[in-house]
C-alpha cells in the first residue's frame, strides 16, 4: 500500500499540483470547480509555475562568465495572457513568424527583447522586424540574407542578424525534434556562414552580430550542450580570424527537457529510447556549467579567451518554461465495454474478454503531439485524485479519426496501451492531463467543427483569470466569406 501511495503522489508538485479533499488543486484552486464553471476541455496555467521555471533557467547566469539573454520560445504557447506573464517574469522572447512578432509587440515586448527565427520568412515579416529594430533576425540561408539586405536598403535602416548553422549534432530526442542534422530543414552550412561574414562584415546595412544553432527539443543527454557550445565557439573563432569580427552574441537555442514521467506507473511500458526521452530531467544550469567549462578550456588553448569577454549567451527555451505549467481538464463523455483483440492486453479487474473504454472531450485537435509524435501526457482523475489509480482503461478522444486515442493505435508500443484511473469511472467525471502546456493549444484546430477551449491563468495571488474565451458557433465561420443565412 505504501508503494502504491508513492506512485499515486509522485505526479504532485509542492505548492502547485496537490490534492485536497480528494480533488486536484492547481495553485490551491479546485480543478473540478474550474471545470464545472468554464466547461471542458479547459486549459489551466499557473503564473507561479511559469515564474518558477523562468527563475530556474536564469540560474544559468551564475555558471557562465558572460551576460545571459533568456528568450521564451513563443511557439510553445502564445496566448496573449501567457506572453504577458512571461514578460512580467523578466524573460525576453523568440518568435517564429510575423504573426508571433506582432503578438510579441502587442504584448509589450520591445524590439531589443525579440529574436526572430524561421526558415521561410516573407518580405513583410522582415520589414516588421527591421522597422522595430529587433535584437536579431536568425538567418536561415544565404538567399534569405540577400532578402534581408534588399529590405534593409529599401527601408534605409540596418538589420540586426545572426546566422543559423547546421552543426551535425545528434541527440537522443524524437526524430521530429532533431533540428541540428543535415536531414533537418533548418539553417545553413558552416562554410556558407563563414562566407557570409567575409562578404558582409563591413556592410552598413547588415549588423552581423551573432551565430546560432539549435540541437532540438526534449534532449535527454546534457552533454550535447557542451558539444554544441564548443561548435559555436570554434565558429566564432574562425569568423574572428578570417574577418576580425568579434561577435556580440552566440545563441544555443533551447530544448531543455521536461520530466513527463514523474508518475512512475507506466515506466515499464515504454521502449528504452522513449523512456529516456520522456523521463529526462537535468538542471539547465548544470548542463551549461559543463558546457561553459568546455568552451573556456578551448578558448584558453587557442589563446582567445578575450573573445568571450562582453559576449552574450542567448537561450531560447519554450517547453521547459510552459509544459508543466499547463493542465488540460477533460470530461468523460462516453463509456463502453469492448472485446479485446489480444487476450494479453485484457486489463486486470475486467472480464476475461472485455476491456473498458472511456471517450473524453479532449482530442488531438488540441493535443496534436499525442498523434503526430506519440507524445505522453500523464492522466489522472481530477475528482478522485487521492484515490488509487489502479484500474486500466482504453482512453480516446472525440474526433472522427481512428488515431484520436491516448495510446499507440499503430501497435508499435510507443505509448501505454491503457491508462490507470480509479475504478468505476463514469461519464461526466473530470480528468486531468498533466504537463501539456507546450505545443498543445498552440497547435489547436477546429477539426470536426469543435470549438477551441478557453484558457484560465491562475495568478500569483490565487485568482483564476479567464485569458482566452471558449469559441462558439460564429467562430467556426468567422473567416468564411459570402455566407448566406
Amino acid at each position: 500500500m505504501l508503494a502504491l501511495q508513492s506512485i499515486m503522489s509522485s505526479w504532485q508538485i509542492e505548492n502547485f499540483l496537490t490534492v485536497r479533499d480528494g480533488r486536484l488543486q492547481i495553485d490551491g484552486v479546485d480543478a473540478v470547480e474550474l471545470a464545472r464553471e468554464h466547461g471542458t476541455p479547459l486549459f489551466v496555467f499557473s503564473e507561479l509555475r511559469i515564474r518558477h521555471n523562468i527563475d530556474r533557467l536564469k540560474k544559468v547566469a551564475d555558471v557562465i562568465d558572460c551576460p545571459l539573454k533568456l528568450c521564451y520560445a513563443a511557439k510553445a504557447m502564445s496566448t496573449m495572457g501567457i506572453l504577458r506573464a512571461v514578460k512580467d517574469a523578466g524573460c525576453d522572447i523568440e518568435v517564429n513568424s510575423g504573426g508571433e512578432l506582432w503578438k510579441a509587440l502587442k504584448a509589450g515586448f520591445t524590439g531589443d527583447q525579440i529574436n526572430f527565427n524561421g526558415n521561410s520568412k516573407e518580405v513583410w515579416e522582415l520589414e516588421l522586424a527591421i522597422t522595430n529594430e529587433i535584437y536579431a533576425i536568425q538567418v536561415d540561408s544565404l538567399y534569405e540574407l540577400s532578402l534581408i539586405l534588399e529590405t534593409a536598403i529599401r527601408l534605409e535602416k540596418p538589420a540586426n542578424v545572426s546566422l543559423r548553422m547546421v552543426p551535425e549534432i545528434e541527440s537522443g530526442t524524437h526524430s521530429g525534434l532533431q533540428t541540428a542534422m543535415l536531414t533537418s530543414k533548418f539553417g545553413m552550412m558552416p562554410d556558407e556562414a563563414f562566407r557570409a561574414f567575409r562578404v558582409y562584415a563591413d556592410s552598413p546595412h547588415l549588423n552581423l552580430n551573432g551565430i546560432h544553432l539549435h540541437i532540438g527539443s526534449q534532449n535527454p543527454d546534457p552533454q550535447v550542450y557542451s558539444a554544441a557550445l564548443v561548435k559555436l565557439f570554434d565558429a566564432m573563432l574562425q569568423i574572428f580570424n578570417e574577418t576580425g569580427v568579434k561577435l556580440k552574441h552566440i545563441n544555443l537555442g533551447g530544448g531543455f527537457p521536461v520530466n513527463y514521467l514523474r508518475d512512475r506507473s507506466h515506466v515499464g511500458e515504454f521502449p528504452r529510447e522513449q523512456l529516456e526521452m520522456f523521463d529526462a530531467g537535468f538542471e539547465p544550469a548544470d548542463a551549461l556549467r559543463d558546457a561553459w567549462a568546455a568552451v573556456s578550456e578551448s578558448a584558453e588553448k587557442e589563446n582567445a579567451i578575450d573573445l568571450l569577454e562582453g559576449m552574450t549567451l542567448m537561450l531560447e527555451p519554450g517547453r521547459s518554461i510552459i509544459a508543466d505549467a499547463g493542465v488540460c481538464l477533460t470530461a468523460v463523455r462516453n463509456k463502453k465495454d469492448r472485446p479485446s483483440s489480444d487476450s494479453s492486453l485484457v486489463p486486470r479487474h475486467s472480464s476475461p474478454q472485455n476491456e473498458v473504454w472511456l471517450l473524453t472531450d479532449a482530442g488531438f485537435n488540441i493535443l496534436l503531439s499525442m498523434e503526430t509524435y506519440k507524445w505522453y501526457y500523464h492522466l489522472i482523475s481530477a475528482e478522485r485524485a487521492g484515490e488509487p489509480h489502479d484500474f486500466p482503461y482504453k482512453v480516446a478522444g472525440p474526433l472522427c479519426d481512428g488515431g484520436d486515442v491516448y495510446f499507440d493505435h499503430e501497435g508499435h508500443g510507443r505509448l501505454p496501451e491503457h491508462r490507470f484511473l480509479p475504478k468505476d469511472v463514469q461519464p461526466g467525471e473530470v480528468l486531468a492531463l498533466l504537463n501539456c502546456g507546450a505545443y498543445s493549444l498552440a497547435q489547436g484546430m477546429q477539426y470536426n467543427g469543435r470549438f477551441l477551449p478557453p484558457v484560465i491563468l491562475i495568478r500569483e495571488n490565487g485568482t483564476a483569470e479567464l485569458i482566452r474565451k471558449r469559441e462558439g458557433f460564429e467562430d467556426l465561420i468567422a473567416s468564411d466569406v459570402n455566407i448566406k443565412d
